[in-house]
């Protein structure tokens, strides 16, 4: 049984008579015919009574007419959803990032997306790289911005580098709360920050890592004046006074309470990448997605980008 047999199937019911059905089809009359005999023989019945010029439906051919129909509906809605898929009129996106991306780039690069793509549904997840990472091989997500390198053992996981950015010292831009501290001298190493209260990220965190890390590397256990936040409740609590926190410098650009003390000796940065599953096509819409976040990302001039932000490729 092929489609195009129950199109002729259904031409034939409908305007009873094989010549103008097959006009109606495009195709001469004896090949319609051939085509249901053909679909006959299949089914092992006759589905037209041909009497002196009338064509009517045996038993069969009324019992198979709904669910050719049917048949035919379906094939053309998915056809529809083919060719509007293939010109973007719709799909989803979906995304996840890290909370200090979502308060920075990704936010314009989602309002240009919606303005290109009105159609395309985006659904957005926060969280840190490894929740996103674990995602991802879940299959969960179709693109994450995360953390090289990945932590994961997944080698169906691919990540592609897009920036690399330094991290810095948050602390209140009024220098109350926490004395001088750090920022008293401007740049700073990180030795300096023994015995400074530091307000660390919850477990799963690479900022948490990195910083905890970049402490013992120097020579001593970080003093943590409180921890188990996520992003903007760290910084709220830097906000208030009670620690200092190691931070991307892109998420202070908003928050002009907080000021940024550059480190060095050593310089702590983080590679920021777009990962996906290698062994899965990734869908059309999400490769608009992706285009569409490298060319903003190249777009963008040094001055929006910061000091402390460079493009990676």
């Amino acid at each position: 049984m092929q489609i195009h047999q129950l199109g002729y199937f259904v031409a034939v019911a409908r305007t009873r008579h094989f010549t103008q059905a097959a006009e109606e089809c495009g195709v001469s009359q004896p090949s319609l015919s051939k085509q249901i005999r053909v679909l006959e023989n299949s089914l092992g019945t006759a589905l037209f009574e041909r009497e002196r010029g009338a064509v009517r439906l045996t038993p069969a051919g009324e019992a198979l007419l709904p669910h050719a129909q049917e048949i035919l509906i379906e094939m053309d809605e998915g056809l529809r959803a083919v060719r509007e898929v293939t010109g973007l009129q719709r799909g989803r996106v979906r995304v996840g990032a890290t909370p200090s991306m979502w308060d920075g780039l990704m936010a314009d690069a989602l309002i240009a997306f919606r303005s290109a793509y009105p159609g395309i549904e985006l659904e957005v997840t926060e969280g840190g790289s490894r929740t996103l990472t674990r995602a991802l091989g879940r299959g969960d997500l179709d693109l994450a911005l995360v953390i090289v390198p990945l932590r994961s053992d997944d080698p169906d996981l691919v990540a592609t580098p897009l920036l690399r950015e330094r991290l810095v010292v948050a602390g209140p831009a009024d220098g109350t709360g926490s004395g001088d501290g750090p920022l008293a001298d401007g740049a700073i190493r990180v030795r300096d920050l023994e015995g400074v209260p530091l307000v660390m990220f919850r477990e799963g965190y690479d900022l948490r890592d990195t910083t905890m890390s970049a402490c013992l590397d120097a020579g001593f256990e970080p003093t943590l004046a409180i921890e188990g936040g996520e992003m903007n409740a760290v910084l709220r609590f830097v906000e208030a006074g009670l620690g200092y926190a190691v931070v991307p410098s892109m998420v202070l650009a908003s928050r002009p309470s907080l000021r940024a003390t550059p480190i060095g000796e050593p310089e702590l940065t983080r590679t920021i990448a777009l990962a996906h599953r290698r062994t899965e096509a990734l869908p059309l819409a999400s490769r608009a997605f992706r285009d569409l976040l490298v060319d903003h990302l190249h777009g963008l001039a040094a001055e929006d980008l910061g000091v402390d932000v460079d493009l990676v490729g």
